[in-house]
Formats: structure tokens, C-alpha cells, sequence
């Protein structure tokens, strides 16, 4: 039986000293050029002391194009290293590993932030997005793999490499939009094309210390199951990514139209031979008790968002007490001030989320 405290070997990169990790959250409290401020650092350092074992960082772009929010984390250029040198210091004093969410928005990225076109993997008159030429495609791998490789020169301990949400790694999984005829594109193993290449052009950037994570949505934004099913169990017998995260909304929910009972979503995944890759999962885990039912599933970690925002210190109670649930929402603004969330971050999630916040 693993246990929320079991720490974690990794095929590269340092063990984890747990099995609880805080979820890459969209927050908007970088500076405006992308640097890491003292809010971020503020609320990242607290869940490091609050006993997560990886700690991860929003999104942050690979390149300035790719940038989809005000307030988002670069990391496309050395101007980002001292803040992130700073993040990696205080998170390793405070017992946790540090990791960088590498993304680029693709279609989504918002033009009137970078001052750059918006490309992506197709073109979209109605929007006035330009799809990429194969050399483009080509060189956004080689920004994710220079992304890396900033990290790893900050002391990051890894990167994960955001593939899901629909962003652009995912856009190049979309089975609706993407028809692209140069090989990156129109059938499964093209499709698949553009997130193997990013994981193996990082691997061969970083070394043996530095661990890779990848994000995936599994289902929705032009996703077929699966294909998802089947390009898992490639990326794990590639063995270029240490660490799979699975996105899942709910990590109880069955697949789309599926009808009741077995297998849930999660469970298409977690049988296939993994050949030493890490296995985490997302969605709606609030309690010690949601994490022990995911790990007794048979997931190696408990991504862990919401539950987060709620309680900075979710992961030493949940590891003291099999008992633990984080606060319900709705919560105060208040509340998540005094949980390290400036009030840049408050005002994103009760916008967005109006339902969860008080006043």
C-alpha cells in the first residue's frame, strides 16, 4: 500500500518526498515582462512549506507569442533567470522540488500582450490566426527545449511541458482542427508528432538530474480517446518523460458519453505499462482520503489544485490526518489573502469562479 508520505525515485532528477503535488494554477501575479514577483514567489514558497513535495509553477511561455494572460511567467528569455533562481532556492530550503510549467498558447495566445501574431497549427481567418510554416513548428520545439534548459540553469529540479487545456501542444492533438499535411498533423501518429519531439528535444537538453513532467488532457478540445490511449503508452515505452500528469476535471468521472459504470477515464491509463514513468492524476482531490483512493487505484502522485488555493499547509495535514478535507468553498477574499494569494490572484479566481468566493 503506498502512503501520501512514501517519497518517490524518479527515472531522472531528485526523489520527491511525497506524494502530494501542487497543480500548476493560472494566477496572474508575474510582473508585467514576465519575471517572477515577490506575490508569486510569496504564494509558491508557502505550499512549499505547507509540505508539498513538487511544487509547480502557472504556465509560463516559451516564447513571447505564446503569452495568453496579463500577469503570465516568462520563461523565454535570461531576463527571467534571477527570479526564478530566487524560486528555486526557496523552495529547495523548504524541503519541496520546484518545477516550471513550460506552455505557449497557440491559437489562444492573446496578441495585444505580446504585440506578436498569433500562430498556431492552423490557420483561422475568422480570428486572423496564421498557421505555422513546418520551420516554425521546428523552432517552437527548440523553445521548449531552451525553456528547459533555463530552468535547469536557474536550479529548477524540472519542467513540465503543458500539453493539455487546449494550448498548443494539444492544438496539434486536436483531431477536428488539425489537418496539417506536412507531418505534423491529420492522423494519429502526426498528430502525435510535435509533443514526442518537444519531451525528446528537452531530454537531450537537460541532464540525468533534471526530471520532465508532460500535462495531458485526455478527452475534450478535439481529443479522441483513443488515440490519447494509445499516445500514452508510446511516450511511456519512449521513455523521455519522468513524470505523466493526467488532467481529468474529476478524477472519478467516466469518459464522455460512456455509459454507466466501468472504466472511469483515469483507468484507461493506469494499466499500461509505464517502463518506469511516474504516473500522476487531477480533478477534485479535497481530502486525504481522495488522494489514498487515487494512489490505492494505482497513481504514483495527487496533483492538487483547488484544495490548495483553500489551505497553503493541505498537504502536511492531509499526510497527518487520514481524516483531512480542505475548507469548503465558498470562501472569503480574506481567506485567500491570509492564504498567500495577492489580491491580483484573488480577483482571477473570483472572476472566473464566482461561485467559490464570498463578497
Amino acid at each position: 500500500m503506498t502512503n501520501l508520505s512514501d517519497p518517490l525515485d524518479l527515472r531522472h532528477g531528485h526523489p520527491l518526498p511525497n506524494r502530494l503535488v501542487l497543480a500548476p494554477m493560472t494566477n496572474q501575479q508575474s510582473n508585467p515582462n514576465g519575471t517572477l514577483s515577490e506575490d508569486e514567489l510569496a504564494w509558491l514558497v508557502a505550499r512549499a512549506e505547507g509540505g508539498f513535495g513538487l511544487v509547480q509553477t502557472a504556465a509560463a511561455y516559451v516564447h513571447p507569442a505564446g503569452q495568453v494572460w496579463p500577469g503570465q511567467l516568462g520563461i523565454s528569455s535570461d531576463e527571467h533567470l534571477p527570479g526564478l533562481e530566487r524560486l528555486a532556492a526557496a523552495v529547495s530550503a523548504a524541503g519541496a522540488r520546484s518545477s516550471v510549467q513550460l506552455h505557449h498558447g497557440g491559437v489562444r495566445a492573446e496578441r495585444t500582450l505580446s504585440g506578436q501574431e498569433v500562430v498556431g497549427p492552423w490557420d483561422d481567418a475568422q480570428t486572423g490566426v496564421r498557421g505555422m510554416t513546418t520551420g516554425e513548428v521546428q523552432r517552437a520545439v527548440e523553445d521548449f527545449a531552451d525553456a528547459a534548459a533555463r530552468a535547469e540553469k536557474a536550479g529548477i529540479d524540472g519542467i513540465e511541458v503543458h500539453g493539455g487545456h487546449g494550448y498548443l501542444v494539444g492544438q496539434f492533438l486536436d483531431a477536428s482542427n488539425n489537418l496539417r499535411q506536412d507531418g505534423y498533423g491529420s492522423d494519429p501518429a502526426g498528430r502525435g508528432r510535435f509533443v514526442k519531439e518537444v519531451v525528446h528535444a528537452i531530454r537531450e537538453r537537460t541532464g540525468p538530474d533534471f526530471h520532465i513532467g508532460l500535462r495531458l488532457s485526455v478527452e475534450r478540445y478535439g481529443l479522441v480517446l483513443a488515440d490519447m490511449v494509445q499516445l500514452v503508452g508510446e511516450l511511456l515505452a519512449s521513455r523521455d518523460i519522468d513524470i505523466l500528469d493526467l488532467s481529468l476535471w474529476d478524477v472519478a468521472k467516466l469518459p464522455a458519453n460512456a455509459p454507466e459504470g466501468r472504466p472511469t477515464l483515469v483507468e484507461h491509463f493506469l494499466d499500461l505499462p509505464r517502463h518506469g514513468t511516474v504516473i500522476g492524476v487531477a480533478g477534485h482531490i479535497a481530502s486525504a482520503a481522495a488522494v489514498q483512493r487515487v494512489l490505492d487505484q494505482g497513481a504514483d502522485l495527487a496533483y492538487i489544485g483547488k484544495a490548495a488555493i483553500a489551505d497553503h499547509a493541505f498537504s502536511r495535514r492531509a499526510i497527518a490526518d487520514p481524516g483531512y478535507r480542505a475548507p469548503s468553498f465558498p470562501v472569503t477574499r480574506d481567506h485567500l489573502r491570509s492564504e498567500k494569494l495577492a489580491d491580483t490572484f484573488v480577483t482571477y479566481f473570483a472572476t472566473n469562479w464566482p461561485q467559490l468566493v464570498e463578497g
